[in-house]
């Protein structure tokens, strides 16, 4: 089920919608929470921001997908959130969520199914990073999200990937390229495809 169906049209026909150009930042870690997000167009990136200045991108959001969910019970949000790419999101104001969800129960129950699946998504992501081994990692990605002939699509650079699964850019690197010398994989200009789907 796509992520918005949970929604009731009239209520998404009301919304406003707001463009962000590369490196836009649609809200800052700090700034009063007021409304949650769906991504229509691009990419955003999750960014806290560490107590030594470092930038810890904490998620990559793709189009179809909710942005801060968490702001609908929290005052302020927790991180920044930045276009990756020219990006288009869809606004909904957290009181006006609140009151639908008192108002329409399946409505609320859709929402939690929503969130339910994210926690899923959260856990396959935190098993994968515990693989310390950056090859295990890689291959676990790539069976988790390929389609049924192998292939996995890369939105964005390599480097957003090994942002993605926990792996320094070199690293990544240095994995592909033993894996496609043990003919394990297979790089295309769009993708990446499990030459044998099984090893993991």
């Amino acid at each position: 089920m796509p992520a918005l169906d949970w929604l009731p049209a009239s209520f998404r026909e009301r919304s406003r919608l707001r463009k962000l150009a590369p490196d836009e930042c649609l809200f800052h870690q700090g700034d009063e929470a007021q409304a949650i997000f769906e991504i229509e167009l691009g990419r955003l990136r999750l960014i806290r921001h560490a107590l030594d200045s470092r930038r810890i991108v904490l998620h990559t959001g793709h189009e179809g997908e909710l942005l801060a969910e968490a702001a609908l019970f929290s005052s302020e949000y927790h991180c920044d959130a930045v276009a990756a790419v020219a990006s288009r999101v869809r606004i909904y104001p957290k009181r006006e969520l609140l009151a639908l969800f008192r108002d329409d129960r399946e409505a609320a129950e859709r929402f939690m199914a929503v969130l339910a699946r994210q926690v899923q998504a959260l856990r396959a992501r935190l098993e994968e990073r515990n693989i310390r081994s950056a090859r295990e990692r890689l291959l676990h990605h790539l069976a988790l999200h390929a389609d049924a002939d192998g292939r996995m699509a890369i939105e964005g650079t390599l480097i957003d990937l090994a942002t993605e699964i926990g792996l320094t850019p070199e690293a990544l690197y240095r994995t592909l390229a033993a894996l496609e010398k043990d003919r394990m994989v297979r790089r295309t200009a769009s993708g990446i495809t499990l030459e044998r789907t099984g090893a993991t």
